[in-house]
């Protein structure tokens, strides 16, 4: 089998019914299946998987994983495919007829392990005047990406890492570098954030190489209740903690860990956050205050989140304070 697609879910089973007639309208060449795991949804979610499953033009396939976590039900899909690539999306997402071809022409194209390409958005409320309308920061807090029409190398000259709602991984790439670390994934009550991160720092340290595809195109349904600076400031609090459990794990920077130059096991600490960070905190405090006297409302937010995010990290640095900080478990070079 050529493809496998999956889609961890949880509570969402009419969105999800959409999510699954998109991908039927799919133009595959070649066999492929969809795996639908379910991570406790308390919802119809079951029955709509075997409602679609009577139309759907591949093997549609129904999994349940009950440890609670996006990546816990990820793994559970990737141990079940079949198919030699792995693609991966969400359950409130709308894909392109042509994404799963662009996603194998890209690997191709690239000899390369993995391929990510653009996130867009669906608004469902109004943007509010805060939350340009254009690729940046903000951005990320609703699983959005766009880096233009030219194809480029993820990790390589400060471009990010795909998203997990939009990616294509061949099969032996898990084998080299293991499953996702569930601890840094979203779950309920959560909003932990780093473990596509995690996973791709392992993988570029294993060797393993994955190129931003432009015409690979999943669209993204932003819900009106996520559009407001509450949901911002708590996603920044919870990235703040999945940096550092990041940081305790790989010894990596925590506002730069793609880019992480120093061993922080020597470096002079704070209950337990490095000195640094405080001078970047006082940085972040002047900028926000010369936004908000200029009248830059996008601007200042986006400095206030940063002081969010330093409150996830302090939160939970402090409660590790005592653990020695390991020193870099991988390896930051190109």
């Amino acid at each position: 089998m050529k493809f496998s697609i999956i889609i961890p879910t949880y509570n969402r089973a009419d969105e999800l019914r959409e999510t699954l007639r998109s991908i039927a309208r799919l133009t595959v060449t070649g066999e492929w299946e969809l795996l639908v795991v379910d991570n406790n949804s308390t919802d119809h979610t079951r029955a709509v998987v075997e409602q679609e499953r009577a139309s759907f033009p591949a093997s549609l396939r129904y999994l349940f994983e009950p440890e609670q976590g996006r990546y816990a039900a990820l793994n559970t899909g990737i141990r079940a495919a079949l198919g030699q690539i792995v693609a991966t999306t969400d359950d409130d997402a709308r894909v392109e007829p042509d994404w799963l071809t662009r996603a194998a022409a890209g690997l191709d194209a690239f000899g390369c392990d993995y391929v990510g390409g653009k996130v867009l958005p669906i608004w469902k409320g109004s943007r509010p005047v805060w939350l340009p309308n254009r690729p940046g920061r903000h951005w990320s807090v609703l699983a959005l990406q766009d880096h233009g029409e030219a194809s480029r190398e993820f990790g390589v000259d400060g471009l990010p890492w795909p998203l997990g709602i939009n990616t294509a991984t061949r099969r032996e790439a898990f084998d080299r570098t293991d499953l996702f670390d569930n601890r840094l994934g979203r779950k309920a009550g959560t909003l932990r954030n780093q473990a596509q991160r995690e996973w791709h720092l392992r993988a570029r340290a294993a060797g393993l190489r994955g190129f931003y595809v432009p015409d690979m195109v999943v669209h993204h349904v932003v819900e009106a209740e996520r559009l407001n600076k509450q949901y911002f400031r708590r996603w920044y609090y919870w990235h703040g903690i999945s940096r550092a459990i990041l940081f305790a794990k790989l010894g990596v920077d925590m506002d730069a860990p793609d880019n992480s130059q120093l061993d922080f096991s020597r470096v002079p600490c704070i209950a337990g956050v490095p000195r640094f960070m405080y001078r970047t905190l006082g940085r972040h405090a002047i900028d926000w205050v010369r936004s908000t006297l200029r009248g830059d409302v996008a601007a200042a937010f986006e400095h206030e989140l940063w002081f969010c995010f330093f409150a996830g990290v302090v939160k939970q640095r402090w409660s590790e304070r005592h653990v020695p900080v390991p020193s870099p478990q991988v390896s930051f070079s190109s």
